[in-house]
């Protein structure tokens, strides 16, 4: 019977600590920007210079 309020006090702990940690996390701006993550995958990567692709293609024409 004691194992039960042993486990019982240590979960209250733990589930303490978690929250303690959440709302400093929350206060620190951790999760301010909702926005950007979901919709950063639509996004087009940056294009190379047409000199840089140039050079690129040529070394690998070169080493065939």
């Amino acid at each position: 019977m004691i194992v039960i309020f042993i486990l019982i006090g240590l979960s209250l702990f733990v589930a303490i600590i978690f929250l303690f940690v959440f709302i400093w996390n929350v206060k620190s701006g951790q999760y301010e920007d909702d926005y950007t993550p979901s919709v950063r995958m639509l996004f087009d990567d940056k294009k190379k210079d047409n000199k840089e692709q140039k050079n690129k293609d040529t070394q690998t024409t070169k080493n065939r």
